[in-house]
């Protein structure tokens, strides 16, 4: 019997998209070579399965479309269009762009700023609550673990994830930790830079900054941690082996605020800190 047919006897195709990354997981480690490749592919490119078709995503990951069908049925699935089915329904639309979104505002009647300041108040402490409930106490502990034992800490956010990035590059420095921030000026993004014994913390949100995407695939492939901060396990920036941080942030009229990636910067700052000097690292932050 086929590895596929004994991995699929009674089980059901993933419901939702967490379910299928769970899935992949859990069967990349014992696949053939051309249905390694099919997963590594989908694993790398996960936001193209909604649009793409099969013959499109098998000759981008160098495979023959009856291999990618193969690898379909593999997670469960009767047929590509199955699998698919399941990525349109879950995909996200695109947000509207900031003209549309103060004039939703306006028509909403939500425009004056002590209304703006109360209602983005509520959205911090939705995304705070959010966070604290549903975050992977493995994962934190393995993010932190991974960037205390660095030799140099990299740091990665560009556009709305730059403020992010920039946070935790600062707390770093006031903790006396050797950190790096890659901030894309020139369109430099210091690659090089890395080395065997690094990690990086790469932090990017939908849509996703594909230099910052790029970055921890070339991290992984140098040998170095990656510790991923983004909204959701379906993100491309969760490329294999990477420990996923997953903080989603709840908008107001389609703008988003930063409180649980800047409450996540915090923590994986001061856990490092305290990790790597004890408590004491802690009122160097608190006090700068």
């Amino acid at each position: 019997m086929l590895y596929s047919e004994n991995f699929m006897k009674g089980r059901a195709a993933p419901s939702s998209i967490e379910e299928f990354q769970l899935r992949l997981q859990e069967v990349q480690p014992e696949l053939p070579k051309r249905m390694r490749q099919c997963a590594d592919y989908v694993a790398l490119n996960i936001d193209r399965i909604a649009l793409a078709t099969v013959a499109e995503l098998a000759s981008e990951a160098g495979v023959q479309p009856s291999a990618m069908m193969r690898f379909c049925q593999i997670m469960g699935f009767g047929g590509f269009s199955e699998m698919q089915r399941l990525f349109r329904t879950a995909r996200a639309p695109g947000l509207p762009d900031y003209r549309t979104r103060l004039e939703n505002l306006r028509d909403q009647g939500a425009g004056t700023p002590s209304a703006l300041l109360a209602e983005f108040v509520d959205a911090g402490r939705v995304s705070l609550e959010n966070l604290a409930s549903s975050i992977d106490t493995n994962q934190l502990d393995e993010a932190v673990a991974q960037l205390a034992d660095a030799r140099l800490i990299h740091v990665m956010g560009l556009r709305r994830a730059f403020p992010v990035a920039c946070y935790l590059s600062y707390a770093f420095e006031k903790m006396q930790i050797a950190s790096m921030l890659h901030e894309g000026a020139g369109k430099l993004n210091h690659r090089y830079a890395m080395r065997e014994g690094d990690a990086l913390v790469a932090v990017s949100f939908a849509p996703y900054t594909q230099d910052t995407v790029d970055l921890a695939m070339d991290a992984k492939s140098r040998g170095v941690s990656v510790v991923a901060m983004t909204d959701a396990f379906s993100s491309p920036l969760n490329v294999p082996g990477a420990t996923s941080l997953c903080v989603p942030e709840v908008d107001f009229g389609a703008f988003r605020a930063l409180s649980g990636n800047l409450s996540m910067a915090l923590t994986l700052a001061v856990g490092v800190g305290v990790r790597r000097h004890g408590t004491k690292a802690v009122p160097q932050v608190a006090t700068a």
